[in-house]
Order: structure tokens, then sequence, then C-alpha cells
């Protein structure tokens, strides 16, 4: 049963778990379990989502209840009228706050601006050796993304060289065996946490949060962020 965060006459939102496809892609065959069949046998109405939510990543993910809907909020997200925020675990320690400005190419070849900043909320040291370093260091970041490019957080994050763990084509290796030899853990900690827009048709100002999946709760602990 998927957990609802919010729900109206127009509108659903979800908490997307770690490793759930929204719908049907052919580059992932193995799927057997999407979140847009989910959420429709489970309300038993039409859904359709309004923006995109990597497979790996958790979280907030929007669907529209009828086509007017789904339209005008297709127009908010590309027109970037929708404030996103993200939670991560990162390698290393980063800064306070950074913003990230660097420039992402499409499949295509066209490259399309991108920016990102965030702030530090944590940062942990643990007495595990790793590589040629004698602790392990990581941080927890909160993540505002301005613009919406495909693996925009994890490619930007993979470029400041502070790559979001368990993230596979963008990480780094070294660190994501590291977590699956020492907890087990495969899980990509990047958690969509807070969505804020005007509802399309009442006007009103929303704001959804979603509550951390296990698995990231498991690592905050290990952590020592609890």
């Amino acid at each position: 049963m998927l957990e609802i965060l919010f729900r109206d006459e127009h509108l659903i939102a979800i908490n997307k778990p770690h490793g759930l496809l929204v719908h049907r892609s052919s580059i992932a065959r193995d799927a057997e379990e999407f979140a847009l069949q989910l959420l429709r046998d489970q309300i038993g109405q039409w859904v359709n989502p309004v923006h995109r939510l990597d497979r790996k990543t958790a979280g907030i993910l929007l669907f529209a209840l009828d086509k007017q809907t789904e339209t005008q909020m297709h127009q908010q997200f590309a027109e970037n009228l929708v404030e996103k925020k993200y939670l991560a675990i990162v390698r290393g320690y980063t800064p306070d706050e950074q913003e990230i400005d660097y420039p992402l190419r499409k499949e295509n070849g066209v490259l399309q601006d991108a920016f990102t900043r965030y702030n530090t909320l944590d940062r942990a040291e643990l007495d595990i050796p790793l590589g040629n370093h004698p602790t392990s260091r990581y941080s927890f970041v909160e993540v505002t993304p301005s613009t919406g490019r495909m693996h925009q957080i994890r490619k930007h994050f993979g470029h400041i060289l502070h790559p979001i763990i368990g993230d596979r084509p963008h990480g780094c290796n070294k660190q994501n065996r590291f977590f699956k030899e020492n907890w087990d853990m495969t899980t990509m900690l990047l958690h969509a946490s807070q969505l804020e827009f005007k509802h399309p048709l009442t006007k009103e100002a929303i704001h959804i949060q979603a509550p951390l999946q296990d698995e990231f709760n498991r690592v905050k602990k290990i952590m020592g962020w609890e």
C-alpha cells in the first residue's frame, strides 16, 4: 500500500519508496511494479504523474487526477514555479552551503543550464578506515534545485566530488561497495522531502512533506544523526 501524503479532487501525492519505477519503461524491463499502476489500483481511478522522480530516489511523487490539472501542473514544473527540496547523504565534508552552477548535457548533446544550491545539516566521521583514509566522512545535506534536468542533483554532487551514497552511475563505486560490505546497504540516499506550489485550480498555496524511508533512517542512525 502506497503512503498518501496529500489528496483532493484534482491532485494526489505519495511517498514513493526507493527502487519503485514511476511507470513502465523500456530501459527497466526487470520491473514488475510501478507507482502509476499501484496508485491507480489503490484508489480506483485514473492518475498520471506530473513530474519525474528517478527509480532509486524516494519521496514525494505528485499525480494529477484529471487532464486539466495534469496540463497546468506540467506547465508549473516546466516554468520552475514549483519549489522542490531533497535530502541526501554524500561522501566527505561539504561546505556549510554552496551553489552549483554547472550546465548538463542532454542525451542528444544539447547543453542545458542547471542550477542547484544546498546547505549542510550535519556531518559525521566514522572510525572505519576506507582506502588511504583512517576514517570515513559523510555529510547530510538539504538540496534545492532551481532547474529540473535529468539526474541533476546526482550529477551535480558527483561534479563537486561529494557523490551521493548508493548512486551507481554518477557516484563512487568504492563508497557503494563499502556500504554494501559493512551494512548491506545498496539504497541511493536521495529523498524528495518537500514540494511547494500554487494549486492550479484553487490557487491555494500547497506544501507537501514526506518522511524519510526506513533505509535512509537506518543510515542516519549509523552516522549518529538521530
